[in-house]
């Protein structure tokens, strides 16, 4: 089977569409399946994705205030003249903008069956950035986008029942993996702690994510805040960059703020920490969670996308109803003033991660597109009477 992939992100970016789509093409490219993948041209010149058979690059743009997140032109004429060569039996549109319209609307012309990715709460965002008058528009939109599709595919059952309830067909649940060997304790790295300022025995509290106002930075600021007056021992480390990172940095000068790192560097920073803050409430999953989670930390999370999905509360982590920040913020206090809870919380959390590998993630993505694929040739095969 040829599978085309359609998405305005691509590694080497750093967000979790780009981790997603990375992992799941590397599954397919084992199992044998051909891979066709449409993106914008990279920022940063035109240079070929790993593992594609063919790769069609278009022009696009950069969202103002996120130099490194693109956005493609419309192509249909170019995408149905690759489609026409090189026709693909199932494609697969990862995100909802002008790049993925004209997709979509090309594999209609041609009679290609469409699978849709819900990777990003668009509508969300528009209260983040103070639009929220934009949001009955943009659900409107992307119900109309996700409905002309074969399915949608979304990260957990909550999202999946949402959606529902807002009118959006054939919606389908693919969760998110994670590489349990790569994601480890055992990457644990005293000279990193080291470097931080902390002994074995001082907690170092992690967070991870894009420094921007949708990941809710105004409650990790006070809830690292908070933390650090009730155990001035405690070291906070913040991993990541975004237009939130300057004023973040004032108001945690005792913070060590690493940016963007690499994802080696990564694994041992998650390993190296004992807590992991995650108040965000935007995502549709959170890959960092599961990744927090797999490397052994207690996490503190809101009871959303993954934080709702993966954390039973004391059990393997504490999650608190969305809105109790103050909740939140005391549960965070709490905890990095128990080092045996919290070191039984991320013993619990590794083994809850370890149920979710990548195999088993790409096996639910293939079935939605073969279910896909057999509807398109029921749905387009003659009748005879």
């Amino acid at each position: 089977m040829r599978i085309c992939l359609v998405s305005e992100t691509w590694t080497p970016d750093i967000n979790g569409v780009a981790h997603t789509l990375a992992q799941l093409s590397g599954q397919l490219r084992e199992r044998g399946f051909s891979l066709q993948l449409v993106r914008p041209r990279p920022a940063d010149g035109e240079h070929r994705a790993e593992g594609m058979d063919s790769e069609l690059q278009v022009r696009g743009t950069s969202v103002p205030g996120y130099r490194e997140v693109r956005l493609g032109f419309p192509a249909g004429g170019r995408i149905r003249r690759l489609w026409q060569a090189e026709r693909p039996d199932v494609v697969y549109v990862a995100t909802e903008g002008p790049l993925g319209w004209s997709a979509l609307a090309a594999a209609e012309k041609l009679g290609i069956p469409v699978v849709s990715g819900w990777h990003t709460n668009f509508d969300h965002y528009c209260r983040d950035y103070g639009v929220d008058w934009l949001r009955p528009l943009v659900t409107q939109r992307l119900r109309r986008f996700h409905n002309r599709c074969g399915a949608t595919l979304v990260p957990t059952h909550a999202q999946a029942h949402d959606l529902g309830q807002r009118g959006f067909e054939r919606v389908k649940v693919m969760a998110r993996g994670i590489d349990g060997e790569r994601f480890s304790p055992a990457h644990r790295d005293p000279a990193l702690r080291e470097q931080w300022g902390a002994d074995e025995h001082q907690p170092v509290a992690l967070y991870v994510g894009r420094l921007a106002p949708e990941k809710n930075l105004d409650l990790l600021r006070d809830t690292f805040a908070a933390m650090l007056d009730a155990h001035p021992g405690l070291t906070l480390v913040v991993v990541g960059d975004g237009p939130g990172r300057a004023n973040l940095e004032r108001a945690l000068p005792q913070a060590h703020f690493a940016g963007f790192i690499s994802p080696d560097d990564l694994i041992r920073y998650y390993a190296s920490a004992d807590l992991f803050v995650f108040p965000s409430i935007s995502e549709t999953w959170g890959n960092v969670l599961l990744e927090a989670m797999a490397s052994g930390l207690a996490t503190v999370a809101f009871r959303h996308a993954a934080g709702a999905e993966l954390i039973e509360d004391d059990v393997n982590g504490v999650h608190l109803a969305v809105g109790d920040e103050a909740g939140f913020r005391d549960a965070a206090v709490a905890l990095c003033q128990q080092p045996a809870r919290y070191g039984r919380l991320g013993r619990a959390a590794r083994q809850r991660a370890l149920g979710y590998r990548w195999p088993a993630i790409t096996d639910d993505f293939l079935a939605a597109l073969t279910h896909a694929r057999e509807m398109s040739d029921e749905t387009s095969r003659p009748c005879r009477v």
